[in-house]
């Protein structure tokens, strides 16, 4: 118990010994661990729309026009069993032409052929994929089911949407990756700093009999605050910064929806926190091995 009060006590006391030294090294686990953190809400919202937006993709199919309405029941409940579908919305020939009115509000030609023909318009599937990048497996399906008479998917804009949050999800790990590293690498350097500092005093130490352990811990435990209160500062900026995000940029489109569930702030931020203290004991324990002073 001494000795864990003696490494307590000696970490506060670099504290205040190093002022401006822990100062920089917080200052830098902040910014690391800002952005690192960052990236991950910002990977979050990404993932948040890009689910928001795969809502909205729906594979259509035109239905012929001798089915009648036992046909297409057994038809809609059929392909909702499907394990790629996540729902199916029957569209009738009315609903077809109301929805073509507005769609065709602006092109009088093709307002004319619709009054004259209302049911132009096949009645339609609208089928939403589990996941978008199911939508090719139903297009495949329906296609080959008897009662279609044509599928259309938006092909290139799927395929463009699953490759944005592949690689957008690849980027944010690899970003996440490195100023992890480097704020392992910052927090290495102060410590290697204080250490520096008081060599004569380790080396005094040393000579007396004190065991590495013993000089070592003060040191173990100022790099894990250290990276406890640069981890917890950027926490609290990134959640204020994504709060105020939401309140303040009210104008935004309603497809952009910058708002994320609390369980996720409160998951990864922990995570974020345990990562500063863990950076921080890393980030002393290398200090620490290299350092000439310290070696057994």
């Amino acid at each position: 118990m001494t000795t864990i009060a003696y490494a307590l006590k000696e970490a506060f006391n670099n504290f205040g010994r190093n002022a401006l030294i822990v100062l920089g090294a917080i200052l830098a686990v902040f910014i690391s661990l800002t952005l690192t953190f960052g990236t991950l809400v910002f990977g979050e919202v990404v993932r948040v729309n890009t689910l928001q937006w795969a809502e909205d993709v729906r594979v259509i199919a035109f239905l012929q026009d001798d089915m009648d309405a036992t046909g297409t029941a057994e038809l809609q409940s059929d392909v909702e069993s499907w394990d790629q579908v996540e729902n199916v919305l029957y569209v009738s020939k009315q609903d077809a032409y109301e929805e073509g009115l507005v769609l065709f509000a602006s092109d009088d030609a093709m307002l004319r052929v619709l009054e004259e023909s209302p049911d132009l318009l096949p009645a339609s599937l609208r089928v939403q994929p589990a996941d978008p990048e199911d939508y090719d497996v139903i297009v495949t399906r329906l296609e080959s089911t008897p009662g279609v008479l044509q599928v259309e998917s938006a092909d290139a804009a799927i395929d463009a949407m699953i490759a944005l949050r592949d690689g957008l999800q690849i980027m944010f790990w690899l970003l996440a990756v490195a100023l992890g590293v480097a704020a392992v690498a910052l927090i290495a350097n102060t410590i290697h700093m204080a250490i520096y500092a008081r060599r004569e005093e380790i080396e005094i130490m040393k000579l007396v009999g004190a065991s590495n352990w013993f000089v070592r811990t003060p040191f173990l435990i100022e790099g894990a605050l250290e990276g406890l209160i640069g981890g917890a500062l950027a926490v609290t900026f990134i959640v204020v910064a994504q709060q105020l995000a939401v309140d303040r940029l009210e104008q935004l489109p309603d497809w952009i929806n910058l708002a994320i569930q609390n369980d996720f702030l409160l998951r990864q931020g922990a995570l974020v926190l345990l990562f500063g203290v863990l950076a921080g004991l890393v980030g002393s324990s290398l200090s620490l091995a290299v350092h000439r002073t310290l070696r057994s």
